[in-house]
């Protein structure tokens, strides 16, 4: 065996194993992309129980007319009476800034039981933070349910 066989061997194995390590990083980066991603927004029964589908009018008939008319008077109302609820001393209105949204306990910590959730982007009011500063008590407006979140994931509204 010749000193250039030997150079030939010896660059043919050092490329094959390159190339082998190159196939393994590149595997583990394409399954690593695959799993990183933010799972689907959750769906609480909260959300789907609040959201009342109006019936959509029908042209040869007055009563579903009438009926979607007070449906939006009675939806205004609501608006109007959230809007001007008088809020406890030291509570403040907020939004949820937390993109996938929050669970909502029935007492200050993460092992307390799950009552329900709220949504990105709702508004709540806040009525208190825990001793500790790492849970906030709020209200849902829509609903009247109160429960405590997990402080640092709600802004302050005007």
């Amino acid at each position: 065996m010749s000193i250039s066989s030997l150079f030939q061997f010896l660059i043919g194995f050092f490329l094959g194993i390159i190339l082998f390590t190159a196939g393994i990083a590149g595997g583990a980066y394409f399954f690593l992309t695959q799993v990183s991603g933010n799972p689907p927004k959750p769906s609480f029964p909260e959300e789907n129980s609040a959201v009342e589908e109006i019936p959509q009018p029908d042209e040869s008939s007055n009563q579903a007319e009438t009926a979607t008319e007070e449906t939006a008077k009675e939806t205004q109302e609501t608006t109007t009476n959230e809007e001007t609820e008088d809020l406890p001393e030291g509570a403040y209105r907020g939004k949820v800034i937390w993109s996938t949204g929050l669970s909502l306990r029935a007492e200050p910590g993460i092992d307390s039981e799950r009552i329900g959730g709220v949504g990105y982007n709702w508004e709540i009011v806040i009525l208190g933070t825990s001793d500790d500063g790492g849970w906030q008590k709020i209200r849902i407006p829509s609903s009247g349910q109160e429960g405590w979140v997990k402080a640092g994931n709600i802004e302050k509204i005007d």
